[in-house]
């Protein structure tokens, strides 16, 4: 059974793709991301320049234009037609320490705008270091703790607004 893809290009264009389409395309790759394509016997640089493999988002380089491609298949359309959007979860408004330990840093302050995998803090447990990356992009509401406090499992440590 073949395949159907829509790629979604720059939010505009719209292509059907068959898996078997697919793989009759010429490419050979000449470096990490870059290929050289052959397509109705033209010749084409491509290079992937970002790959968003949850979101199925790419940015690809054609000889030296840049475009947004966004790929989905029949479950994702059905997905999106439902109403769901895959990859989204809860928001989280707290850090809460997973398991008893020492807050051996702090690296925000309240008040302090943060991006997502941004560093908050350190809590030393079982003599690990276990360092708290902001889940979402944010501004610190409270700080729970302080550097030297021994927490307790479950216990807050972070706030976000």
């Amino acid at each position: 059974m073949d395949v159907n893809y829509r790629l979604l290009v720059n939010n505009t264009t719209s292509f059907e793709v068959t898996e078997s389409e697919s793989t009759k395309l010429n490419a050979v790759k000449v470096a990490e991301s870059n290929f050289h394509v052959l397509k109705d016997s033209k010749p084409y640089k491509a290079e992937i320049v970002s790959a968003d493999f949850i979101s199925k988002k790419y940015t690809v380089k054609i000889n030296n234009n840049s475009y947004e491609v966004v790929i989905s298949n029949a479950l994702d359309e059905l997905i999106k037609s439902m109403g769901i959007e895959r990859g989204k979860t809860k928001v989280v408004n707290a850090i809460k320490a997973p398991m008893p330990g020492l807050i051996l840093e702090i690296s925000v302050e309240v008040g302090q705008s943060v991006k997502e995998n941004d560093p908050l803090l350190i809590l030393e447990a079982m003599k690990m270091e276990n360092s708290f990356l902001s889940p979402r992009d944010g501004v610190i509401k409270s700080i729970a703790v302080e550097k030297g406090n021994a927490v307790d499992k479950g216990q807050l440590l972070v706030e976000f607004e």
